[in-house]
């Protein structure tokens, strides 16, 4: 990914003139970009990637499967963006873009391509929110999404919890519904067959979180967690935004990605003195035929000198 290193904002006037120095919080003009700092780089590695997708012939979904090969590249940060406030004084952002690339491991296909960015904002008055740090993404089938939350370190290995795939009624996370494609012992046509198979199981699909689980992962000894939403309650950022097409008409979407969220663990392993594992869960709704979908995204990517 080619990016600009020198890019330096030039607000007229100056915003660092408008901003009283009372409200800069010493440890984030020290460190602009604090938790994602860690990011900073190319990163590479493998992941499992789990999509119902909407089906026009025999029935409305298809579970496709993907074993995943990934490329993560975090390019030059972007110092001092500067955000002009009305009613919290200005404030001065800071992050790193980013572009990722995924493909599936067995059939060598292109699967995913997002460019986006990683900011960190810091703490103001109003809203009367903490310092957050937040995802801007672009994803070509036509969505855009903005993920908002908070970023904390702390000694040893993450605690990765489950996360199924079990498609629910839409607002209703309880009411789940069991589908046949589910279970790789039954065959069937609404589901990733044949080579795109090898190296999927049962445990990969039924908690797509177990991928992250190795029992050969060297000691971790401090982990940064980045987690953030398009929607969370204690944040009035975030959001995600459909072309027409998914949104559809009063009929129903084709299908809406209607919520997201997402957990990145920078990860620094024995012997390291910085991060050089870097793992992650994404969890999208998409909305079709009634119910929510989950589609989840998972990896493992490592550092590259």
């Amino acid at each position: 990914m080619e990016s600009v290193a020198d890019f330096v904002f030039g607000p007229l006037p100056p915003i660092e003139e408008t901003t009283p120095a009372a409200t800069a919080e010493p440890a984030a003009a020290a460190d602009p970009l604090g938790p994602l700092a860690g990011l900073a780089g190319k990163w590479t590695g493998k992941g499992f990637n789990v999509i119902w997708r909407p089906h026009p012939g025999g029935q409305d979904h298809f579970l496709e499967l993907n074993v995943t090969s990934e490329e993560l590249d975090f390019g030059p940060a972007l110092q001092k963006i500067p955000n002009r406030g009305l009613l919290q004084p200005n404030i001065s952002l800071a992050g790193l873009n980013y572009l990722q690339q995924i493909s599936d491991s067995n059939t060598n296909t292109k699967q995913h391509f997002e460019p986006g960015l990683w900011v960190t904002v810091p703490k103001t008055s109003d809203p009367q929110e903490p310092r957050t740090v937040a995802r801007l993404a672009s994803i070509p089938h036509g969505t855009t999404i903005l993920l908002q939350g908070t970023a904390h370190t702390a000694a040893g290995a993450p605690a990765i919890p489950n996360v199924s795939i079990k498609p629910f009624t839409i607002g209703q996370p309880a009411q789940t519904v069991n589908f046949p494609e589910q279970n790789l012992s039954k065959p069937t046509q609404f589901r990733t067959s044949g080579a795109g198979l090898t190296g999927v199981t049962q445990q990969m699909v039924n908690n797509p979180n177990s991928v992250l689980h190795s029992p050969s992962s060297p000691q971790i000894t401090t982990t940064t967690t980045l987690d953030v939403s398009s929607h969370d309650a204690s944040l009035p950022g975030g959001g995600t935004a459909n072309i027409a097409f998914l949104k559809g008409t009063k009929d129903g979407p084709n299908a809406v990605a209607a919520h997201v969220t997402a957990t990145f663990w920078l990860e620094t392993l024995q012997g390291d003195t910085q991060p050089r594992r870097l793992q992650y869960s994404q969890l999208v709704l998409l909305n079709f035929a009634g119910l929510s979908w989950p589609h989840v995204t998972v990896a493992t990517l490592h550092k590259q000198a």
